[in-house]
C-alpha cells in the first residue's frame, strides 16, 4: 500500500542540520543552533532560573546564554506550562516552558521552548522537531546552513 503525503501549503524548505536563527525576545539574534528532529523539544541554555509571581501569574526569570558579543542579560517571560522532558542521558526532568518567536528561513513563528542547562554542550539552542511541525520545512542531515549565514562562533563549546 503506497503512501500518499497529505497536500503541502506550499513549496518545501530545506534548512541545514545547523542554521542560524533568532529570538528576538530574547535579545538573542543570529546565532548557530542544532536542529534536531529526533528531539521533540527545543531546549535553550539557561542560568539562574527562578520562578516569580507577577500580576497574579507565573513567570520565570533566567540569564540568556553569552552568544559571542551579545552579553548573558537577564530575561523575564510568563511560564507555558511545567513539562516532564527526557534529558540527553536519557533521564526525565521537570522543566520550564516558555513561549516566543522564532526567525528563521525568513519566516517568524512561535516556538516552545524548555529551559535547561546546556553548557556542557556545543549549541545553546537544540531546535526539536515540534517547533518545525506544520511550518513545510525539510531537514537535511548532511547539510549545514541552508537558509541563513554560518555566524563568526558557531556554538558555546568547540
Amino acid at each position: 500500500m503506497k503512501h500518499t503525503p497529505p497536500e503541502s501549503s506550499g513549496p518545501l524548505t530545506l534548512i541545514g542540520w545547523r542554521e542560524t536563527i533568532s529570538l528576538p525576545e530574547l535579545k538573542l539574534h543570529n546565532f548557530a543552533v542544532k536542529v534536531d528532529t529526533g528531539a521533540k523539544t527545543t531546549a535553550l541554555h539557561a542560568d539562574a532560573i527562578e520562578t516569580f509571581q507577577k500580576d497574579g501569574a507565573n513567570w520565570v526569570r533566567f540569564q540568556s546564554p553569552e552568544l559571542g558579543d551579545v552579553p548573558v542579560h537577564v530575561c523575564e517571560f510568563p511560564i507555558l506550562a511545567l513539562r516532564s522532558i527526557t534529558n540527553t542521558s536519557g533521564m526525565p526532568e521537570a522543566r520550564i516552558v516558555i513561549r516566543t518567536p522564532i526567525e528563521l528561513a525568513a519566516q517568524r513563528w512561535e516556538i516552545d521552548i524548555s529551559l535547561t542547562n546546556r553548557a556542557n554542550m556545543r549549541f545553546p539552542l537544540i531546535l526539536g522537531r515540534r517547533a518545525l511541525r506544520g511550518r513545510n520545512i525539510g531537514v537535511h542531515p548532511a547539510k549545514s546552513y541552508l537558509v541563513s549565514n554560518k555566524p563568526h562562533s558557531e556554538g558555546s563549546k568547540r
